[in-house]
């Protein structure tokens, strides 16, 4: 697993800015993935954070970097816990969230796009965007925006200021396991 990809595509989740973040594994064979998964869980789980992959295809594994502690602090909210129960998840557990998600997505059919929620977007974009098809947005950033556009902007701007500092300091030597805050 690169540690490049890791920087590029979770800072934010790094930092302690965001809930979580998905990135693509192309990996060689799936005894290497999961020996790579276990090693940076290893290196990660001091600072909060862990990794599991949670979808797989030809040589290829959607991974998922997390801070548990955000996202159980998430799914605490009303709306995203209505939400979540609308599409037919357990919204009192994160962990059996999760694992309800993977389900969803080895299921196949329609992406489950309730995943945003589960990377710490705003309900309503996440609301908007099945609502309008990723339709009818007023900005794109991390995400299609369908609610609060300034702020969605700002957070944006942050993540991106984010993971070009990492990407600076990992460049120099500096590694993901030093990176990584504590939340």
């Amino acid at each position: 697993m690169s540690e490049e990809s890791i920087i590029r595509h979770c800072s934010p989740t790094l930092a302690g800015l965001k809930t979580g973040n998905l990135f693509s594994y192309p990996y060689p064979d799936r005894d290497s993935m999961f020996q790579a998964i276990r090693e940076w869980n290893r290196k990660l789980r001091g600072k909060g954070i862990r990794v599991i992959p949670l979808r797989y295809s030809e040589g290829n594994a959607l991974i998922y970097m997390y801070r548990p502690s955000m996202l159980r602090k998430d799914m605490d909210n009303r709306d995203v816990c209505n939400f979540l129960k609308k599409c037919g998840y357990s919204a009192e557990n994160s962990d059996i969230c999760i694992v309800r998600l993977v389900q969803r997505l080895a299921e196949g059919g329609d992406f489950p796009h309730e995943i945003g929620l589960f990377l710490g977007y705003p309900p309503e974009d996440v609301d908007g965007f099945i609502k309008n098809k990723a339709g009818g947005f007023k900005c794109v950033g991390c995400w299609k925006v369908y609610g609060d556009r300034e702020k969605a902007e700002k957070t944006f701007s942050r993540y991106r200021k984010c993971t070009e500092a990492y990407y600076d300091q990992w460049s120099k030597g500096k590694s993901i396991e030093r990176l990584a805050v504590s939340v």
